[in-house]
């Protein structure tokens, strides 16, 4: 009995180890891009205009620039914003769900690393939407599919210019919101 219950134990052990070891993998995605920095960024900003579904971009952040105003030096990080109200709105409509805005807008984060490379880092949507039920689950699997079509780039069409600041902030000024954003 006692090697039966050692055995529970340490399959139990080994399976939170794993779990643990291989759960910041899961929950993000890094991919590699074939372009630099600013065109990726570009690209995607593209996609993410032509991809219907109520998408529109929200915003464009440095994510490098208060480490450089502040004297430090790191690689380009460029975050993309994006949402949709097609899919934020049932969840923000919903009291108990709501505290899920953390998660809005979408973002898709551009950087270089070390090895010279420009990556894609980008939630997986899916994954983190399940944890919170099936209509939270359903929405998000609608998010990542459209999440995997901006970022896939046509090399055979030139490179569009980079949307800088925040794409459709209202004229107000105030840059409180986005056509279409969330």
């Amino acid at each position: 009995m006692l090697k039966v219950l050692g055995g529970f134990i340490a399959g139990v052990v080994v399976v939170v180890l794993v779990a643990y070891n291989s759960m910041g993998s899961m929950m993000f995605r890094e991919i590699s891009s074939p372009y630099g920095v600013e065109e990726t960024v570009a690209r995607i900003q593209q996609n993410i205009q032509n991809a219907g579904n109520g998408w529109s971009l929200s915003g464009l952040r440095n994510a490098a620039k208060p480490i450089e105003l502040d004297g430090g030096n790191v690689l380009p990080v460029l975050m993309i914003e994006a949402c949709s109200t097609k899919y934020s709105g049932p969840i923000l409509k919903d009291d108990s769900l709501r505290f899920l805005s953390n998660l809005m807008p979408c973002k898709i984060s551009v950087y270089k690393k070390n090895d010279g490379k420009t990556y894609i880092g980008m939630m997986n949507a899916e994954l983190i939407g399940s944890l919170f039920g099936s209509m939270v689950g359903g929405i998000m699997k609608q998010v990542s599919a459209d999440q995997a079509k901006f970022i896939v780039f046509d090399a055979s069409k030139p490179a569009p210019a980079m949307i800088k600041g925040t794409p459709g902030a209202a004229s107000s000024g105030s840059g409180a919101g986005a056509a279409g954003g969330c």
